[in-house]
């Protein structure tokens, strides 16, 4: 597309960047729409992440997202945070304004949307839900899923200590689970979420027995390369129901392209397609 001189701009800023699939994801949309603008991948090492906003906010940029490692730092240089971002802790998606820099976290959101779309019959009250991990990811997974109504959450992590600050920060519904006692904490389960890189390509697979898990719960995989992973085969053959993390990074980026480009997009099976076709 041949951008005019009133093109909305946007990109991603991060160190290094290039890994990021978001310009793919959203320049599927910008064309899809038919929409004058682009959006670009932005490297932007630490020492000049304030510098960095400035100057593009002062070139018309409309906004940005932000990936690692600066999702925590742009807090502090966001005019206003909302509340899902303080909860969790870190800020993926900025938005330019009059008004300044409104800095938001869509990683909740596009978990429980992509939940919604892979398992619409589920609901958090079927049972308890257990989240293998306790990074960033997790955090936002622990949001979604307590202010979706969960009465307990178990958190299971290989460092115990990052479990136990996680629970005390989100207070009584969460409870701690030792990483050597996972298989048992799949009891009468309603869902079960991987945020660790266990099981990813290069790493290592993430052991666990699904034989306790309950009929019908769903099993939620946040890596998505591959996109099958041995977790996820491992439920569906045991019939549980199976959501792969590709949506979540999907549908995270609707909010961001809708307040910078005007348009509500819409996750479709021609854009996974098309992001998956990049590597």
């Amino acid at each position: 597309m041949i951008l005019s001189g009133k093109a909305a701009l946007a990109g991603v800023i991060g160190w290094p960047v290039g890994h990021s699939r978001s310009p793919r994801l959203h320049g599927f949309w910008l064309d899809h729409y038919g929409i004058d603008g682009a959006y670009l991948p932005l490297p932007v090492a630490p020492e000049n992440l304030e510098s960095a906003l400035r100057g593009l906010r002062d070139a018309g940029f409309r906004g940005l997202n932000v990936t690692i490692p600066h999702k925590e730092s742009v807090m502090a240089l966001c005019d206003r945070v909302d509340d899902a971002a303080r909860r969790i802790g870190a800020v993926n998606t900025l938005v330019f304004g009059a008004d300044g820099i409104k800095g938001s976290n869509s990683d909740a959101f596009g978990f429980f949307e992509n939940l919604k779309a892979a398992a619409p019959d589920y609901n958090a009250a079927s049972g308890p839900a257990l989240l293998l991990g306790a990074g960033g990811a997790a955090r936002a997974v622990a949001v979604a899923l307590l202010d979706a109504g969960l009465a307990e959450l178990r958190i299971c992590n290989r460092s115990p200590e990052r479990a136990e600050r996680l629970a005390a920060e989100l207070g009584s519904r969460v409870k701690v689970v030792s990483w050597d006692d996972r298989a048992a904490a799949l009891d009468d389960l309603g869902l079960l979420v991987n945020s660790t890189s266990l099981g990813m390509t290069g790493q290592p697979p993430l052991a666990l027995d699904l034989n306790r898990l309950a009929e019908g719960a769903v099993v939620y995989d946040l890596v998505y390369a591959p996109l099958e992973t041995p977790l996820l085969a491992d439920a569906r053959a045991r019939g549980a129901r199976a959501v792969d993390g590709l949506g979540m990074l999907l549908h995270q980026a609707r909010p961001g392209f809708a307040a910078w480009f005007g348009v509500e997009p819409k996750v479709t099976a021609a854009l996974r397609d098309f992001v998956l076709q990049d590597g």
